[in-house]
């Protein structure tokens, strides 16, 4: 019997998961290569998931599962929110979570904020597929800017917050914005009854110190804090969220009254969020409820968190 030939690329993407865990990605070709004024980024196209966008050598989405990272993201707090009118996105480069937001029927208006307008620029030319050309809807209003300055500045107050950053890496642009200090800027923009999403990291057992830290981060400022998760393939991970709010808790609607929310709201078709994910995405292990619930960090300016 022959061998398998594993080795039958050129290229290869390794994808440091922690200190001590990598995976490797085959690539078929790169698209585009460039270092911005912020952070590597590459556009590239893999065998497993697709086309992938990839900012300091780690995959922020991958073509074939992008939606369940996204889906997960932007559904569960604008489906418990009663009407979203207003919607601001810190991030979100592809235009993923943009695309999300305006198929609630109820959204008139769009703030997303982007500090790299380079790496934006190379989603929309690249991932036709991720933003399906929500950066052309006359309610997105894109603004390339540091989103804590932004945030800060702003007289704009809004229903929901969608936080779609980057993983908070030392040197990079999301560093000061996984703070007590920021979500609370956050919290200042929100209208009453309003609610925040914010992607948390790796919730698997390879890293949880993120994910527990800003849960506890959260809490410090909300009356409310939901974490859920969702295995994400490209990321060969389960993924951390979380729901913050005052008033509104994601776990007080039914699976029917979120699946006819859906029916009311959404243009098109859903491929992974509907009454009972929903559910499922908040049903967390013993293991990591007990994690959370051991966890005394909050994360400041002074003490930034930072993954490797």
């Amino acid at each position: 019997m022959s061998k398998p030939n594993f080795l039958n690329k050129n290229k290869w993407l390794i994808d440091e998961l922690s200190s001590d865990l990598i995976q490797i990605h085959g690539i078929k070709r790169v698209l585009h290569s460039r270092k911005t004024r912020f952070q590597q980024a590459e556009i590239i196209d893999t065998s497993t998931f697709g086309i992938c966008l990839v900012l300091d050598g780690k995959i922020q989405s991958g073509e074939k599962d992008e939606f369940i990272y996204h889906e997960s993201l932007v559904h569960p707090a604008l489906i418990t929110h009663p009407n979203p009118v207003s919607v601001f996105i810190a991030g979100g480069g592809e235009g993923a979570t943009l695309r999300d937001v305006l198929m609630h029927r109820t959204v008139k208006n769009v703030v997303m904020v982007d500090i790299d307008r380079e790496v934006v620029d190379l989603c929309r030319k690249h991932l036709p597929t991720f933003h399906a050309g929500s950066f052309n809807d006359k309610r997105a209003h894109i603004h390339y800017d540091d989103a804590r300055k932004y945030i800060r500045e702003t007289e704009e107050r809004f229903d929901v917050a969608i936080i779609d950053l980057a993983d908070p890496v030392e040197e990079g642009p999301a560093r000061l914005l996984y703070t007590q200090e920021f979500y609370r800027l956050v919290k200042n923009r929100l209208k009453p009854g309003g609610i925040m999403a914010v992607q948390s990291g790796q919730s698997g057992w390879i890293n949880l110190e993120n994910f527990t830290a800003i849960n506890h981060t959260l809490r410090s400022i909300f009356k409310i804090v939901r974490p859920y998760q969702v295995y994400i393939p490209s990321f060969v991970d389960l993924w951390g969220y979380h729901t913050a709010s005052d008033s509104l808790d994601p776990l007080k609607l039914t699976a029917a009254q979120i699946n006819q929310r859906i029916k009311e709201r959404i243009n098109g078709n859903l491929n992974h969020y509907d009454g009972i994910s929903h559910h499922a995405l908040f049903a967390l292990s013993k293991m990591l409820r007990y994690k959370i619930s051991r966890a005394r960090r909050i994360i400041t300016d002074e003490k930034p968190i930072f993954v490797h």
